[in-house]
């Protein structure tokens, strides 16, 4: 089986794919049609991405592509239409960074509340102001509000807790008890825990419900001097509202994602928040520690083997839509080459299409089909299958 990783991960996780007999090809420069040109050329079965876009012409260019793994939780820079279209799955590596994300999230507080990158600047401008940078707030004590309660969100959630902060929280699907067992406060919205908090933490996944989810109700909600974090997604966060919060709401902000973020490791970048002087900024590295890198190829890697060995897609994103099976077909027959050909074959003259099926192997010979199809077959099918070599017997239930 083929695989081609698209983007860097650490080596260990090509050597140990090639050592399960996988065929390797890294080539982390792979972007726009220089990926679709190879996905064509090469014809891989897997493709391996991180923050690689990979669009419908990818999906359509090489024949065997039959599985997408992302090398991290989010999955917008992936046309999960294009490839269910194509019958392509695509995976991803959930929690598998969360701790190095919730680490930079932390860090950005600690930054911001203590002015260490200005502090920092000064020293290197050969200029000494302690009088500045000694004021500081501290965190102990202090209110931390968490939006999204996933896998980042806990890990942030313990290391406020370690720093003696307290913790409110919301999520579509936080309960009473979860959050209890996590020992934060449930809020019942984020304009509550943005009126409730002295530091705000964002770790919502983008999704149609949550793009432009943090606009300005939220921002506007924030306590003036509140810091607010950002390292999920760019599009969670309307953008306008949180120039006009910092500029008029006396917040200041740390982010380590943008809109308009190049797609190349390096190059220029202007944005109005990435200049804005009550901002910190880093590069969308949350996910970048070795620890996070091997984590996440060690997951990719488990993947993609569990799908060749077996068939199944561990972490599969796609959209099941729900068969349109209305009978399921029971057909007990002999272990012979050709029976179920034949009975397919029967069902495809009769125009009922097949929608799922799977078939059991007993000891001494005998198997059962069971094969869901998206019509009640009449009784002179069901009779003519019934009479098929090597058929014992088929009957029909609706479902």
């Amino acid at each position: 089986m083929r695989v081609l990783f698209a983007d860097k991960l650490p080596d260990r996780a090509r050597t140990r794919l090639a050592a399960a007999g996988f065929e390797v090809r890294v080539d982390a420069a792979l972007s726009g049609s220089a990926l679709t040109e190879r996905l064509a050329e090469w014809d891989p079965e897997v493709l391996v991405v991180r923050s690689t876009r990979v669009t419908a012409a990818d999906a359509s260019a090489g024949r065997r592509l039959a599985l997408v793994v992302r090398g991290g939780a989010g999955v917008n820079t992936i046309d999960i239409d294009a490839c269910s279209a194509r019958g392509i799955y695509v995976a991803n590596t959930p929690g598998k960074n969360a701790v190095a994300v919730a680490e930079l999230a932390m860090g950005l507080i600690l930054a911001l509340d203590r002015h260490v990158p200005d502090g920092v600047a000064d020293l290197r401008d050969a200029r000494w102001n302690k009088a500045r940078f000694s004021k500081a707030s501290g965190l102990k004590g202090r209110v931390l509000g968490v939006l999204g309660i996933g896998a980042i969100g806990r890990e942030v959630i313990s290391r406020a807790q370690a720093f003696g902060m307290d913790v409110v929280g919301w999520s579509r699907s936080l309960t009473p008890n979860a959050a209890s067992s996590l020992g934060i406060r449930p809020m019942a919205d984020p304009e509550e825990v943005a009126r409730q908090s002295d530091v705000v933490s964002v770790h919502l996944a983008l999704t149609p419900q949550t793009r432009g989810l943090i606009g300005s109700s939220v921002l506007d909600a924030m306590r003036p001097g509140a810091l607010f974090i950002n390292t999920s997604r760019a599009d969670v966060v309307d953008e306008t509202a949180l120039l006009r919060a910092l500029d008029h709401g006396g917040i200041r902000a740390g982010l380590d994602v943008f809109s308009g973020e190049p797609s190349a490791k390096e190059g220029a970048f202007d944005h109005p928040l990435a200049r804005h002087p009550a901002v910190y900024g880093s590069h969308h590295i949350g996910a970048s520690t070795m620890q996070a890198q091997e984590a996440v190829g060690d997951e990719v890697c488990r993947v993609i083997e569990v799908f060749r060995d077996g068939g199944e897609v561990s972490n599969g994103v796609n959209e099941v839509v729900r068969s349109a099976a209305t009978h399921r077909l029971t057909v007990r027959h002999l272990d012979q080459v050709g029976v179920l050909a034949a009975v397919l074959d029967g069902l495809s003259r009769a125009g009922i299409n097949v929608q799922e099926m799977g078939n059991v192997v007993f000891p001494g010979g005998a198997a059962v089909a069971r094969i869901e199809v998206s019509s009640a077959p009449e009784e002179a099918v069901l009779s003519s299958l019934r009479a098929a070599e090597h058929v014992l017997d088929v009957s029909v239930v609706a479902i």
